[in-house]
Parts: C-alpha cells; structure tokens; sequence
C-alpha cells in the first residue's frame, strides 16, 4: 500500500486532497514537523530535503509535493489531460508557476507576518507584494474559465487549493476581496467531500500544537546554525 508521509501543512493537503478524490488506498504516516521528526535518519532516507509530504509506492520514492501530484495523475490518468493533449503544456506550466512562485511567496508571506522574530517591514513587504501578484494572475485567469485548465478539475486546481484556501494567514482577512473569482473556486473544492476527507486527515495523529522553543528549533534551523 501506497504511505504518505505528511503533516497538516498546506503542501501535504495537496496531495491528502488527491488521493482522496481518486481513491486510492494508502496509509497515512505522520511527520511531526514541531517535534522535529522531519530530521530523523529513516525521514532522510526517504525525503534528504526534511520536507513534507513524500510518498513511498512500492519501490518508488517521489518528494516534493507537486511532483508527487504529476508522479499520481500520470499513474492513475486521473486529473491529467492524456499524453500528446494540448492542454498538457499549459498544465506543466501552470504546474511549475505554482510550485516556484505561489508556495513559496505565500510561505515566506506567512514566515515574515507570523514567525520571524523581527519585524522586517522590507521582508512583509516583498513578499506580500508577490504573493499578491501570483494570485493575481491566476485570479485573472478564472475570470476568463472555470478551471485553472480549461473546464476540467485536474491537479493544479488541488495544486492551488493547498495555498490558497489559506490566503487570510498569508496576506490577512480582508484579501479574499481582491480575488473573488479564486475565492469562487476555492469554495467549489471545499464544498467537495474529497476536501473535507483531506483536512481531516490530520486529525488522524495528535500532532504536537505548541510553538514553543522544540517546534522553533525544529522547523528554524537557520536561527540555531548560523552560515560561515
């Protein structure tokens, strides 16, 4: 049986979201990131980035996880347009524009507003600034269709949706207003019981809540091992 190695966080979600809407049997595996269990040797082994999620498939290993949705939608030919479709070009790239620009920017957005210990007014800004500019595009982009890809739900739209139902810890509580028609598509996914069974999947584990110094020097490694 497929083991998904995952926590709550929105990149896990991703793929807690695709196994769900296809069905596939797997067992879920926890890493609990706060308590440090992402820098254990048998996690290395699997995944020697220390990130959440990675997968193990038989004797096939993917991490990343927007790799491991192309991995999944290619295996079961589900959420993908067929090999030699048009629409696969755009569904790389959108694929590739979510996995270097909207994770990423909506992460930091979230490291600098929420967790830095200093409030770096040039760091909130820059970010911020991106992360807006990402989900501006796309936003522009689903007023034009309904999908991400044309009219078919695949996996950039569960791509998106594990950054961007979290736009209000990303950029702040009034930034729904500035995307509606994201805001219109992220609804459609969470209204879908694939969606509620993926968030719920972390609730399988008791992981640990707490932000306190273990979780900081677990997850902020930068803030105990200084670069020479």
């Amino acid at each position: 049986m497929l083991k998904f190695y995952y926590s709550g966080a929105p990149n896990p979600m991703k793929v807690a979201l695709f196994l769900e809407e296809a069905g596939l049997p797997y067992e879920a595996v926890p890493v609990d990131t706060r308590r440090g269990e992402q820098h254990k040797p048998e996690f290395l082994a699997i995944n020697p980035n220390a990130k959440v999620p990675a997968i193990v498939d038989g004797d096939v290993t993917v991490f990343d996880s927007n790799a491991i949705l192309l991995y999944l939608g290619e295996k079961t030919g589900k959420f993908m347009p067929p090999a030699g479709d048009k629409m696969r070009g755009e569904l790389l790239s959108w694929l590739m524009f979510i996995a270097s620009g909207v994770g990423p920017y909506s992460g930091q957005s979230v490291h600098f507003r929420n967790y830095a210990p200093e409030k770096i007014e040039y760091a909130i800004n820059r970010y911020m600034y991106e992360a807006q500019r990402h989900y501006g595009i796309i936003d522009a982009r689903l007023g034009k269709q309904k999908y991400m890809v044309g009219d078919t739900y695949t996996i950039i739209d569960m791509a998106l949706w594990g950054w961007a139902r979290l736009i209000p810890v990303a950029l702040g509580e009034s930034y729904w207003a500035k995307f509606p028609n994201l805001k219109r598509l992220m609804d459609e996914i969470n209204a879908r019981p694939a969606a509620a069974r993926a968030v719920a999947v972390k609730d399988r584990h008791a992981f640990k809540t707490e932000f306190d110094d273990e979780a900081k020097k677990a997850m902020f490694r930068h803030m105990q091992e200084k670069v020479t």
